[in-house]
């Protein structure tokens, strides 16, 4: 057999193993661990949903009432804030509510002044028009006269003078009723605006307590709580994380599946997780995330071989009703894998018959 043919064989041969392998690497990843067709599997750890408590200001903690380990009720006070400065703000916002207050009262009290003096000056315009009035009738006698000779024209005259000086009178006086509705406006204007930095002051107010009742830090749901961030007497940045508490009543199994798997994966498709710890039990769960682009698994979950490979991520739900019933038994971090029943006419095996008791 001459050579050429030799390495044709031998090509044959590398390429007949390379799809024996594949093969068996599809055979593997769709029946693992002796699963029948139909169930998959994939590594992962359990995951809880993680919250971050969090100063909404920046400022110092002044005490932090819980420690890493501990149950929590929902709005229980974990940490505060120190709010020396915001008490101040506060008791200056108070102080200019009162002088804000004061100077309504002192508007009110000018408008009834300006009011007064408006009804002083309508008088006045009476009384200067009702001696308008007598000064007419007294020259519409002294003309009449004063042409029949009886009296003299000086008189005339005088009486014409008279009828001028009380109809200035009147005007001036009607001048004064107009100044007074204008000092009346102003005043009405420096009410409104007193009530307006009233209103200005109270929202400040409101603000102000709105962040001392914000320096108190309460837990947003029942939960463990994980992490100690921070210490009492730090000081931290708006936003900053004091404390990282869990939900252990919404625990999932994060694991991957290669392409040809994931497809056939439904959201709500029954799945059994068993936990290392645990190797002859199983914990149901349902999936609830399958992810729609494929990635590199992590380090932390699968082989050097299966890193090579894009993988999609899937979560497993927990049932949370176990959950609540073992809620301290709960912990994050925990390797294991989860059995996915891809085909429901598929039984689940004698492996996967055990489940975890109440």
């Amino acid at each position: 057999m001459t050579d050429v043919h030799k390495n044709r064989w031998l090509s044959r041969g590398l390429i007949a193993l390379g799809v024996v392998g594949i093969a068996v690497l599809v055979w593997l990843t769709l029946r693992p661990s002796g699963m029948p067709a139909g169930i998959v599997s994939g590594n992962g750890r359990i995951e809880a949903v993680e919250i971050d408590i969090a100063a909404k200001m920046p400022g110092r903690i002044a005490d932090i009432t819980v420690n890493e380990g501990q149950f929590v009720r929902q709005g229980q006070v974990v940490a505060t804030m120190d709010t020396d400065a915001l008490q101040a703000q506060l008791a200056q916002a108070r102080a200019q509510l009162a002088q804000a207050s004061n100077a309504i009262q002192i508007s009110e009290a000018q408008v009834l002044q300006r009011q007064s003096d408006k009804a002083f000056a309508q008088a006045t315009v009476r009384q200067r028009e009702a001696e308008l009035n007598v000064a007419r009738k007294r020259l519409a006698r002294s003309s009449t006269l004063s042409k029949e000779g009886a009296t003299p024209m000086q008189e005339r005259d005088n009486d014409q003078a008279a009828v001028e000086g009380a109809s200035a009178a009147v005007a001036a006086a009607e001048a004064q009723v107009a100044a007074v509705d204008s000092a009346i406006r102003a005043a009405r204007s420096q009410v409104v605006g007193a009530g307006t930095n009233v209103d200005a002051t109270r929202a400040t107010i409101d603000r102000i307590m709105a962040d001392i009742n914000d320096s108190v830090l309460r837990a947003p749901r029942a939960g463990r709580i994980q992490y100690r961030i921070a210490q009492p007497g730090e000081v931290v940045a708006a936003g900053g994380r004091v404390l990282t508490l869990i939900d252990p009543s919404d625990v999932t199994m994060v694991f991957f599946l290669p392409e040809a798997v994931a497809g056939r994966v439904a959201l709500g498709d029954e799945a059994r997780i068993v936990l290392d710890a645990l190797p002859d039990r199983y914990v149901p769960a349902r999936i609830s995330f399958v992810a729609d682009v494929a990635q590199f698994t992590p380090k932390s979950v699968e082989t050097s071989s299966e890193r090579e490979k894009l993988m999609f991520r899937v979560k497993a739900r927990i049932d949370p009703d176990l959950l609540r019933r073992h809620l301290t038994l709960v912990k994050t971090g925990v390797p294991g894998v989860a059995y996915v029943r891809i085909d429901p006419n598929v039984p689940w095996p004698a492996k996967l018959s055990n489940v975890v008791k109440d």
